[in-house]
């Protein structure tokens, strides 16, 4: 992994908090973040198809079980489907966002 230029200082920054002191980050952020990581990943390259996540153990959501048995091309399959699912829209907007389907990352973050 390569080092980046302020891995040390948030090193150093991490190093000095007590975890007690950490209250857990509220759900709507959390489901902010990863949408931005997700699209940041996006942007460097195409996502691995929802063919090959599930074929490596990965957690599907209901709606990602359904692109993935369709009969369309794994470029398809490779696309961001979270972009234009109501869940994301709840969970970043709602901190008890009432989506419950098991594989979705959003449902996850509630849990924490």
């Amino acid at each position: 992994m390569a080092s980046f230029p302020d891995e040390a200082f948030i090193q150093r920054i991490a190093d000095d908090v007590e975890m007690s002191e950490v209250a857990p980050a509220p759900a709507r952020l959390k489901a902010r973040l990863y949408s931005a990581l997700v699209e940041r990943q996006r942007e460097t390259g195409p996502l691995m198809s929802l063919t090959e996540c599930h074929d490596r153990g990965g957690k599907l959501c209901v709606f990602e079980h359904l692109l993935r048995i369709s009969p369309v091309g794994e470029t398809t399959k490779a696309l961001n489907i979270c972009r234009v699912c109501h869940a994301r829209v709840l969970a970043e907007n709602m901190e008890h966002a009432p989506i419950y389907w098991s594989g979705c990352p959003y449902v996850d973050f509630k849990k924490s």
